[in-house]
């Protein structure tokens, strides 16, 4: 098919702009699959670039550029990645990846208990986990709305490299067909990380992404539970820790020991196409979406978390976000939410 066909008459675009619209669609691998949609990729990956260029020239302290995902209309967007919001019984957003639901477990569930130590305990200025070989390369969901796996998997894999000294990718995969039942995740429709860490304790542990690797990005939906893989020696959950909401000291704190498993709201047309820089778009807090702090530290005068994403490494800077970290934002729940849901394991 030729890529180029009819897309001046049928857009009046310049010359210009298709060169760049064909150099992302060869950069990216984008598959078109008729002049139809080739035509509505074109004008959604046109509208983005519009909104690029106009955020961008406001001089802002982050950058908006394309990635895999400029092809996508806000509402595309928003059903490719699982968004979706359910209200819980005690009327609480619990909403990451279409409305999975937390139950009791008998894990044991802590909440953030701030010693003595801690609170004389001088806090870093900044850290960043991946400097300290605690967080593997940046990985990709694909159309599986599995966020809370990644999340999940990105706060054991920091929480085993700091007790072994042994860096792991853990296995995704064997969480979307595994935990389904007992905790009620819901593979690629959705869970929580809290159940996540509930189900890996009563497994005994998580396998390693070698073992079984993740395919539902492809497929888009989980697979039948494989029992052949071995667990991780040492990769049980404890028990896992919910930082206190609304408290950027005490997520520093938690950060301060190991990266910390979050969810934020991120169904914004300014997070689908960060580039670079510290953003601070308006961004609510109903919580949609999975993902992994794994440090912080000071850009240009504003205060960030390093967010790590489960989007691939075209999407924001190398698959990482610095997000603004303030208490000022959403009434205490920090930007995005970031403040709302932060757990971590105990291996």
């Amino acid at each position: 098919m030729n890529l180029v066909a009819n897309t001046n008459t049928m857009f009046n675009r310049t010359p210009q702009v298709v060169e760049r619209f064909n150099n992302w669609i060869h950069e990216h691998q984008i598959t078109v699959y008729d002049d139809n949609h080739f035509s509505h990729v074109f004008e959604n990956w046109f509208l983005n670039d519009k909104f690029i260029e106009e955020t961008n020239g406001k001089n802002l302290s982050y950058v908006l550029g394309h990635n895999v995902y400029s092809g996508f209309n806000s509402e595309e967007f928003f059903d490719l990645m699982g968004f979706d919001m359910n209200i819980a019984e005690d009327g609480e957003s619990k909403m990451y990846l279409r409305g999975g639901k937390e139950i009791n477990t008998k894990i044991i569930k802590n909440k953030q208990n701030i010693t003595d130590d801690d609170k004389s305990f001088s806090i870093p200025n900044s850290i960043d986990w991946r400097n300290l070989n605690a967080v593997t390369a940046v990985k990709d969901q694909g159309s599986c709305g599995s966020c809370w796996s990644f999340s999940t998997t990105g706060s054991i894999e920091g929480a085993y490299a700091i007790k072994t000294k042994n860096l792991v990718s853990f296995s995704e995969q064997q969480l979307v067909d595994c935990d389904k039942g007992l905790t009620k995740n819901h593979g690629c429709n959705g869970g929580l990380m809290d159940n996540a860490f509930s189900w890996i304790n009563k497994n005994d542990g998580l396998c390693s992404e070698e073992d079984y690797p993740y395919v539902s990005g492809t497929t888009q939906t989980e697979g039948t539970c494989e029992k052949t893989c071995k667990v991780v020696t040492g990769s049980s959950v404890k028990s896992y820790v919910d930082v206190t909401k609304r408290s950027e000291q005490n997520m520093l704190i938690a950060l301060s020991k190991q990266p910390v498993s979050i969810a934020i709201q991120a169904d914004q047309k300014t997070f689908q196409l960060y580039k670079s820089g510290v953003f601070t778009g308006d961004c609510g807090s109903n919580l949609d979406h999975g993902v992994l702090l794994v440090g912080y530290g000071t850009m240009d005068n504003l205060n960030y978390f390093i967010l790590k994403n489960s989007w691939g490494t075209s999407w924001g800077d190398g698959g990482y976000m610095y997000i603004s970290r303030d208490e000022q934002y959403n009434n205490g729940d920090g930007l995005c939410g970031v403040l709302l849901e932060g757990s971590y394991p105990v291996l």
